[in-house]
């Protein structure tokens, strides 16, 4: 188990790798292009939901499943063990190798064989372990633990292969990959002619047939299940799925995300050991292939998994890699960082139940919660969730820091408390700003303004500035509540108010209720679900007493947090539930509102035209409005509905920024670097500005550009809605 210190050492050790970053970003630049091509005229999402099928219906009827392929596996000469653990698994190969003479293994690349340990506990049993998997080969040569689940040296650039490979093989090698890979070839053509054993796992395992599905572009895999006298395929019970139909659905969709690419090199299915039949149709085992095949199917915890509602769709994984590919925080970082052998934030969550809670509990807070991973899971896992479910179980079983506690228990749950400490706060930050609109060192925590200004508090909050009457309109449309969130009311009241003059430009009669709170986002990150309960159960009284037709947001956040967490949080009684749907179900975001509801694209900007200098923008998605709240189109049909501007989509517009609400004070180095990658791609597009749903976001993208001394403005959809429309801004 690795402690917080040393979880912070291996972050700063990754991020002062020079090479380290290299490799990872020529590989996430090469999986984005290769995926987006690899579903070119298929219907993705379509794959994606049958997919998601199989797999809810293969672990709902595991039990059956699993003895119906053993039934059949062994009808046609296989072996099949099943072991409890780890400690089962590895014995069990370890006497067979015994029994066999066996001194030599080839494998094939295996994650569940790194799980148990298998290598090291043969090798201590005088069984020398052979990867035979490029980038398995290089991780023992480097001896080192895989740092990607489908490219396990996805770490390390040519360059470093090609020392490596030199001081192996003795002879001098270029950072030429062709090279680098007919090396290897050399080099372990003869392991697999004087192996005993063949190991291997499986990608996919037949319950009507008995056989497993291995898939392979290099071709190591079938000289690992082809040429030794035994091979032994250790596979995880949630490989199993019913028939061969439900298997071909699967590699549709897993091969194309695994490998940017229709179809591998190898998709081998075997169903027993290598037979024949070609005398007299007399079938006899034992012929060029394996004469035994055993499989050892794997529980180690997975069954714990099964039963476990919150956490079950993690046995979907069918172990792609592709949550990692486009997960920022691991771009970041690389694999090592995560300190076992299940990585990112789908490897917190089978740490927690493979091995035990407490070896997740400091990885998983490595997630920013972005939500990029659900959107490429072939399974549609939602990891996000999962991980704060993570969280909740850690807080209920060690409960919170105490400086955590003091700040959500005593002062985020308190209103009037919580209203107080802004106030104190607004009038204490000003050595710090010295008058100015940013705080640029904090002495006492230099590493957080290292890279980004931070935004001084506004001296007067949104809700003290506003004024608001009915509008005049003889046909208003409706009544809207605005509900701030604690950004817009402390730090930006300005983008607030250009939401009110924006609304009421539009004939909607807008309220501020004043018993409105924090929306409890800060709570449920930390897994602190009491105070998150309370304050959804605050908003709901506040936002109900005011009787509001809409509901109105300008905080992906905390818009999420009214639509989907208020809902899921356990209020206890159904009265309570029911009244969280109906909040939910008139909230919107306000760029969701004005093109969804009142039917409005902005065509014309009734405003000033705007100047040549700020002509060009780019549009920056916030994680929580894209993916929380699925608004995405909206706020574009707003932006190029405004004549004069022309709106230029940056490179990866959904990139996140980086922020991560707290994650950025808790992880600078990994916000900056992400925080770094976003403003390059700002700079690409030569806007002049950059507008955003979020304030959030603005909060991490003006400061970044702070910092840089970027000319580069960052605006609210609001703000620049507000200037186009020419709203009056109320005072």
């Amino acid at each position: 188990m690795f402690g917080r210190s040393s979880l912070k050492r291996r972050i700063q050790k990754a991020l002062n790798d020079p090479h380290l970053r290299i490799a990872l970003e020529r590989a996430s630049t090469t999986f984005r292009s290769r995926w987006e091509t690899a579903f070119a005229g298929q219907d993705h999402e379509l794959l994606r939901k049958r997919l998601r099928e199989i797999k809810e219906y293969s672990i709902a009827n595991l039990p059956d499943l699993a003895e119906r392929f053993k039934q059949e596996a062994e009808k046609v000469g296989v072996m099949v063990y099943e072991a409890k653990d780890a400690e089962e698994a590895n014995r069990y190969i370890a006497n067979l190798a015994r029994a066999r003479g066996v001194t030599l293994a080839v494998k094939s690349k295996s994650m569940l064989t790194e799980e148990i340990g298998l290598n090291r506990y043969l090798e201590e049993r005088g069984v020398r372990v052979v990867e035979t998997d490029l980038g398995e080969w290089i991780v023992q040569l480097a001896g080192e633990r895989p740092s990607h689940m489908l490219a396990p040296a996805v770490h390390k650039t040519r360059e470093e292969v090609a020392r490596l490979f030199s001081q192996t093989t003795g002879q001098e090698l270029p950072p030429d990959t062709s090279k680098l890979v007919q090396v290897a070839r050399q080099q372990l053509r003869q392991f697999f002619i004087e192996a005993g054993m063949g190991i291997s796992g499986a990608n996919i395992a037949i319950a009507e047939s008995g056989t497993l599905v291995i898939v392979s572009n290099e071709g190591n895999a079938r000289l690992v299940t082809g040429l030794p006298p035994i091979h032994v395929a250790v596979v995880g019970y949630e490989k199993i799925v019913p028939r061969l139909e439900e298997a071909m659905a699967i590699l549709k969709v897993l091969i194309p995300t695994c490998m940017g690419q229709r179809l591998s090199s190898y998709v081998s299915l075997i169903s027993g050991p290598s037979r024949t039949g070609d005398i007299e149709f007399d079938l006899t085992t034992g012929v060029h292939g394996p004469t035994e095949v055993h499989v050892v199917l794997v529980d180690n915890g997975r069954n714990r998994l099964r039963q476990e509602a919150e956490f079950r769709e993690a046995l979907y994984c069918v172990r792609c890699g592709a949550c990692l590919n486009i997960c920022p925080v691991y771009e970041a970082v690389g694999g090592h960082v995560f300190g076992q052998v299940h990585i990112g934030g789908i490897g917190s969550i089978l740490t927690a139940f493979l091995n035990n809670l407490s070896e997740a509990a400091e990885i998983e807070q490595l997630c920013l919660g972005c939500g990029a991973c659900v959107e490429v899971c072939p399974a549609i896992i939602d990891i996000p969730r999962m991980i704060l479910s993570l969280r909740s179980r850690l807080v209920a079983d060690r409960g919170l820091p105490w400086i955590k506690r003091l700040a959500l228990r005593g002062i985020l749950a308190e209103p009037t408390r919580l209203q107080s400490v802004f106030k104190i706060a607004s009038v204490a930050q000003r050595p710090f700003t010295g008058g100015d609109a940013f705080i640029r060192h904090l002495p006492f925590n230099p590493a957080v303004t290292r890279f980004r200004s931070l935004p001084a508090l506004a001296y007067r909050p949104l809700r003290e500035r506003l004024t608001l009457e009915t509008p005049s309109s003889s046909q208003p449309q409706g009544k809207a509540a605005f509900y701030a969130g604690c950004l817009l009311d402390w730090v930006y009241p300005e983008s607030g108010e250009a939401v009110v003059a924006i609304l009421k430009s539009m004939g909607v009669a807008v309220s501020f209720p004043s018993a409105q709170t924090c929306c409890g986002i800060p709570a449920i990150y930390s897994g602190d679900m009491a105070t998150a309960v309370e304050l959804a159960r605050q908003n709901i009284v506040a936002l109900e007493d005011d009787g509001a037709d809409y509901i109105i947001t300008a905080c992906p956040s905390c818009g999420e947090a009214l639509k989907r967490y208020f809902v899921s949080l356990n209020i206890t009684t159904p009265e309570w539930q029911e009244r969280a749907r109906a909040l939910a179900a008139k909230t919107f975001d306000l760029s969701e509102f004005l093109v969804n509801v009142l039917r409005s694209s902005v065509n014309e900007s009734k405003g000033e035209a705007p100047t040549e200098t700020v002509r060009r923008i780019t549009y920056h998605d916030p994680c929580h409005l894209r993916r929380g709240l699925g608004v995405h189109r909206e706020p574009r049909l707003l932006l190029s509905g405004m004549a004069g501007y022309e709106l230029v989509e940056m490179p990866q517009p959904d990139l996140c920024c980086g922020l991560g609400g707290t994650y950025s004070f808790d992880y600078p180095g990994i916000s900056q670097h992400i925080l770094e990658h976003k403003l390059a791609n700002i700079a690409a597009t030569e806007a002049s500005i950059v507008v955003t749903g979020c304030p959030g976001c603005l909060l991490q993208l003006r400061g970044g550009l702070d910092k840089q001394g970027s000319p580069v403005e960052v605006w609210h959809t609001a703000d620049i809605l507000a200037r186009c429309l020419h709203a009056d801004i109320l005072s």
